[in-house]
């Protein structure tokens, strides 16, 4: 029964993670994820059944459109594969119950966010919103962290983050993080609470500062200019990632430090 549940729960993010490739595409062109059906943006030919099959048909195409020719982008099954890893990762963690459904929402939230913001440099209110809405209702409810612990880490991170934000903009005069991300702060606070909103924070810091190193020194060999502008968002989702799966443990490495 525990490989069966396995294997269910990773080809259902695989599917799921089709779905987010969609809302990825469209959501920022503010276009319906409904209709019209998926197509190729090239010839304009509706897919069948046997091209929308996750990973697979990717696969079996050879990342080309089985019509026209045009290429598909390897990142279309990378986040079909992503998303039931991080599925079945989220089930050994915490089993089969409601708290499971809990994580799967708010990563589901995080993979759209993550790659709108990669591709845009945009954190579309709609998705914090949406986001936001389940963390209160679910808390509400008593299917998550308890609605005190969840308002106190929204306002506890996304207040300290536009503090520490305006403080930094005040005195540099140039802008320092985008309202968007200010905003995913606080929404990781309602779904993961004080501590857990907290150590998201500390997290996206040491992400960030060792992507950045790692552009900067690839630059420098290669002697090229290095892009400045990097959306954050991507950092706030590795960290808010790496809470869901290893809170507990890495509270229980540092206090045992002491």
């Amino acid at each position: 029964m525990e490989i069966y549940f396995m294997i269910v729960f990773f080809i259902t993010g695989v599917i799921f993670g089709s779905f987010y490739n969609v809302c990825i595409f469209r959501i920022p062109e503010k276009l319906s994820i409904i209709n019209p059906p998926s197509h190729c943006y090239k010839c304009n030919t509706s897919l069948k059944p046997l091209d929308l099959v996750p990973i697979l048909s990717w696969i079996m195409l050879k990342g080309k459109c089985r019509y026209c020719g045009e290429k598909i982008s390897y990142r279309y099954a990378l986040i079909e594969l992503l998303t039931g890893i991080l599925f079945l990762l989220i089930y050994n963690i915490y089993g089969y119950n409601i708290q499971t459904i809990y994580y799967l929402i708010f990563i589901s939230m995080l993979i759209i966010i993550t790659f709108i913001d990669i591709d845009h440099y945009i954190i579309t209110d709609c998705l914090i919103i949406l986001g936001s809405i389940v963390a209160i209702l679910a808390n509400i409810l008593g299917q998550g962290i308890g609605i005190k612990n969840s308002i106190l880490g929204s306002l506890i991170c996304g207040g300290s983050m536009l503090i520490l934000t305006s403080l930094i903009e005040f005195v540099v005069k140039k802008e320092a993080m985008g309202g968007g991300d200010i905003k995913l702060f606080a929404m990781t606070g309602l779904f993961l609470g004080i501590s857990g909103g907290l150590l998201t924070i500390l997290l996206s810091i040491y992400v960030g500062a060792f992507y950045a190193i790692v552009v900067i020194v690839n630059s420098r060999l290669k002697k090229q200019k290095y892009n400045s502008m990097i959306p954050y968002g991507p950092f706030i989702s590795i960290g808010a990632l790496i809470v869901v799966l290893c809170e507990t443990n890495i509270i229980s490495w540092y206090t045992g430090l002491f």
